[in-house]
């Protein structure tokens, strides 16, 4: 039991996210069905990227017929924060196997990260083992809501109803991650910028003021924690 303990832990405190996935994979299923993607390559999209924001750029930015490198690009900015996940969870899982770091690092996303970096600042004593137990843990029943979400929007894609706000997940997801993680200044800086950038620079085509507002909020948070 004390092996598996992690694990469990992990799911229970991943089943939540249930909650979030699913209405957000049925939305973007919904639209990646009307912009006229299969539903084969929908659920392809979404097992091999696993990265809810960046799937929504990206196919937001084919529908409006902007270039292909410019969607590569604007869905590869959205997924700078990967880097920094990985970077920021590397002393707590770099000593596990290979097999399992790769793992890990395809099933890193918003939801998995923000559950392990809180419970390994939590639990010091665990062991390389038991980290790695509760982050598939917390996976477990995050990527099949994922995956699942985004099939049936798919499959359903124009018969469901406009009325269903499925399009309120994407704010509360982030909302939820983002606010417990906010813990020092340069935390709060950051997420500041970025909020007023993204405001000020609606304008820029292409999705363009995205790239840009990310670019600043790292530097600021980066000068931020040197200075503190």
């Amino acid at each position: 039991m004390t092996e598996t303990r992690p694990f469990l832990r992990g799911v229970a405190e991943g089943l939540p996210f249930i909650l979030i996935m699913v209405p957000f994979g049925l939305l973007f299923g919904v639209l990646a069905s009307e912009a006229g993607l299969p539903v084969t390559q929908v659920i392809a999209f979404s097992v091999i990227v696993i990265a809810g924001a960046a799937q929504f750029t990206a196919v937001q930015l084919m529908v409006d017929q902007v270039p292909a490198i410019i969607v590569v690009l604007s869905a590869l900015a959205v997924n700078l924060r990967m880097v920094m996940y990985s970077a920021s969870i590397v002393p707590h899982l770099g000593a596990a196997p290979m097999w399992q770091r790769g793992l890990i690092a395809y099933l890193l996303v918003d939801q998995t990260y923000a559950l392990a970096a809180a419970a390994y600042e939590r639990e010091r004593t665990w062991s390389v083992a038991d980290r790695v137990r509760y982050f598939a843990g917390t996976a477990a029943p995050v990527f099949p809501a994922w995956v699942g979400g985004t099939w049936a929007g798919a499959a359903l894609g124009a018969r469901v109803p406009a009325s269903w706000p499925l399009d309120f997940a994407l704010p509360l997801c982030f909302l939820a991650l983002v606010g417990p993680l906010l813990k020092s200044r340069a935390h709060v800086a950051a997420a500041f910028v970025s909020v007023v950038m993204v405001l000020a620079l609606w304008w820029v085509p292409w999705g363009l003021g995205l790239i840009f507002a990310a670019l600043a909020a790292m530097a600021v948070g980066a000068e931020v924690e040197r200075r503190t």
